[in-house]
This record gives C-alpha cells, structure tokens and sequence, in this order.
C-alpha cells in the first residue's frame, strides 16, 4: 500500500464500528439505494479518516454535484486524483494527519483504459476506439457503469498509492447490479447474442446466406448499422481472455478481507428495504458487510412518553393560558398566529412521534443484518464546506449504537 503510514489510534469501546472499520480496511464500498446520502457519506468518512487516522485516502465518486466539490475544497475533479489543499483543513479548524484525495467515476474514459489494456496490439485498439458505435455501445453495455465502478477499484488497489479508497458505488435500481457486473462481463461473452452477432464475420456461408437480412436492415436502421454492431464485437471478442481474467480478479478483490461493504440508508420504508436486501444478498455471496449508515434519522428523543406528555401540556397552555400572549410580545408577533403555531406543533405531535417509532421498528431489524449499525441525524443545514462534512464524519465517528428498544 501507500507509503504513509497511517497514524495507530486508541482501539473503540466496540469492535464493530465506524472507527475500526475506517482503521482496518484498504478498501469500503458505499452502497445503497438512491437518494440517501451515498455521495456525501462516502467524502465525509473519507475527509474523517484523514483527519482522525491518516494516510493517503482516496474517496472515488459518482457523478459528484459541484457543491461537494466545492465541500472539498475543489472547484471541480474528474476521472484523474486531485488532492484535496491542506488548507480547506485548515479552514475547517482541523489539522490533517494524511492526506485526502479525490476522483469522479468516468464511464467512457474508464472504458477506454480497457481497450488500452486488453488489446493485443495497437492496431486493433486504435480500431475498437475509432469504432462509431463504440461510444453509444459502451455506455450501455452490460451494466457498464458498474463494472467500470469495479474495474477501476482493482486498479487504484493494485496501484498501492492509498492507504484506504472508499467508493460511492453508481446509483441503480437493482441493488445486485454492483455485485453482479463482473460475472455479467464474464457470462457475457460466452453468450448467444454475441455469438449471433460474430458469426456472419467468421463463416463465408453463413455471411452469403445473411447478406439479404443485412442489406433490409440497413435499409431500415442505416447503411451499415448491423455491420458496424458486428465488427466492433468481433474486435472486443479478441480480447476476451483479458476482459475475463480482469472480472475474476475483481470478484477476487469484493471478496478479500480488507475490503468491506458499507450500506447508506435512510430509515424510511423503501430504501431501509433495500438495505435489508442488500444485506442479504452480501450474505449469500459471503461479501464482508462491515455496517450499515443510517442517515437523517429523527432523534429518538421524540419516543419518550415524557417529551409526548410536554408536547400535550403546550396544546393546552396554548389554549388556556397567557403563554401565546407573552411569546407574541417576545417575538413581536400577534398571539393568535402564535397560539395557532403552538397548537399546531402541539397537535401533529403524535404523528411525529409514530414516525419515529417506526423508524426505531425498521433500524432494530437493520440493527440485526450488519456488525453494527451507526446512526447520523437530519443536520439543520446543507453541507457546502470541509467543516460540515466533518461535523457528518465526527458524528458517525464517535456514535455507537446501542440495541434500540421500540
């Protein structure tokens, strides 16, 4: 691995934690469903590795908004490793004690990283890229956004330049489509589509006997469309003996001990499903599930009986009493707008409270699938700098989950 030697620290309370899954591991896949804060938890554990343990730490991202750039104190990073400047550290108040790197996940240069590297020679790789469909083909093709996500895990590792890499892992509605891509690459070129596809190219016979097929197809789809298909595969074709070796390697790699799968989820219905699902199929596949994220939770505060016993005295102080029409005077506010805002939150309360009971319902059964579950709650501000990522990454850092009653 790197040669920066990350910083030893005090071993956690638990062993199964945040901490000594950051410390432990080279690699962590962040998984999970869209829309549940994949991105962001995947740089703000990355940003708290640096600065909590050390090293050279790499977050590799997905199509990244430019405000997390920005968080990182970058205008913008792409498919090559930037390097996060010391001083957006610095400004966030912290020092680091390693380094953090950034590098955003890029389909079509990631694919041709692999033609570069499979073809047999330079002629037949400068034909694949010069290809015309090759653009639009490798943008579809078996899941390739996962795959390149997985390819280019297994060459950062082989690397040796990190210390630790996480990765966000692409947004899919299949949760096994990450895990399912190297095989899929695998299965796909012993598969009767491509067989269907080469043959015309490597029979005279048959190429006679199809020649009327072809020649209405083109008069529907375009001059040389099913031909251009044909040859760009009888071209990749030759390279199936590297494509092959490399999705072995990869499925290798998802399963070494020093890699571990980390599930973001939220605790809302569908994407805690997901979680749950996903962590079943992690099991199947004896992949390492280190622990599973449970992003913008409510607190479980809101399930005490007593803070629903408060919530009912205001109601009726609201109602009965001078309480709207002292907060009116503080707030410079009429106090019937103000007694009609405090019956209000008085009055949803018990529907807030339900969601927090189903919340803690949906995390207990999580709480059951992973090593350890490690809550972070709803920040009252967007995260737009170094700092807040931190004050994200110090929060899933030092929270341990205990078994949560419901």
């Amino acid at each position: 691995m790197a040669a920066h030697a990350r910083a030893s620290i005090a071993p956690p309370a638990d062993d199964h934690d945040i901490a000594t899954l950051l410390a432990s591991k080279e690699m962590i896949i962040v998984c999970g469903s869209g829309g549940v804060g994949k991105t962001t938890t995947a740089a703000a554990l990355a940003a708290q590795a640096v600065v909590s343990i050390g090293g050279r730490v790499l977050v590799l991202t997905v199509d990244p908004a430019k405000r997390l750039a920005n968080a990182l104190g970058l205008q913008a990073f792409g498919n090559t490793e930037t390097r996060v400047p010391n001083e957006a550290f610095t400004d966030a108040g912290v020092t680091p004690r390693g380094e953090l790197w950034a590098a955003m996940l890029d389909t079509k240069a990631g694919w041709d990283e692999l033609i570069r590297r499979h073809a047999p020679d330079a002629t037949l790789r400068d034909t694949v890229l010069a290809n015309p469909l090759y653009q639009n083909i490798t943008g579809r093709f078996v899941q390739s956004h996962d795959y390149i996500a997985m390819e280019r895990l297994h060459e950062i590792h082989a690397s040796g330049r990190y210390d630790l890499v996480i990765i966000d892992t692409p947004p899919s509605r299949n949760a096994l489509d990450i895990l399912d891509a190297p095989a899929r690459m695998m299965e796909f070129f012993g598969s009767r589509l491509l067989r269907w596809l080469t043959v015309p190219y490597r029979s005279r016979i048959f190429t006679v006997a199809s020649k009327p097929f072809y020649q209405v197809a083109d008069r529907i789809l375009g001059s040389r469309f099913l031909q251009d298909i044909a040859e760009f595969f009888v071209l990749f074709q030759t390279m199936e003996k590297g494509f092959v070796a490399r999705a072995r390697e990869v499925e290798l790699l998802l399963a070494d001990p020093r890699t571990s799968f980390l599930i973001v989820s939220t605790l809302e219905a569908a994407p805690a499903h997901e979680a749950s699902f996903l962590a079943a199929a992690l099991a199947e596949r004896h992949l390492p599930l280190g622990g599973i994220v449970l992003n913008r939770a409510m607190p479980p505060v809101l399930r005490e009986p007593s803070v629903a016993k408060a919530a009912s005295k205001l109601g009726d102080a609201a109602a009965n009493s001078g309480l709207a029409d002292d907060l009116g005077a503080k707030l410079d506010a009429e106090p019937d707008v103000v007694r009609g805002i405090l019956g209000e939150i008085a009055g949803r309360f018990h529907d807030i409270a339900m969601v927090a009971t189903r919340e803690a319902e949906r995390r207990a059964e999580l709480q059951r699938l992973a090593p350890f579950t490690s809550t972070a709650p709803a920040l009252d501000h967007d995260i737009h700098n170094l700092a807040s990522l931190l004050e994200l990454g110090n929060l899933l850092w030092r929270e341990a989950d205990e078994p949560d009653s419901v």
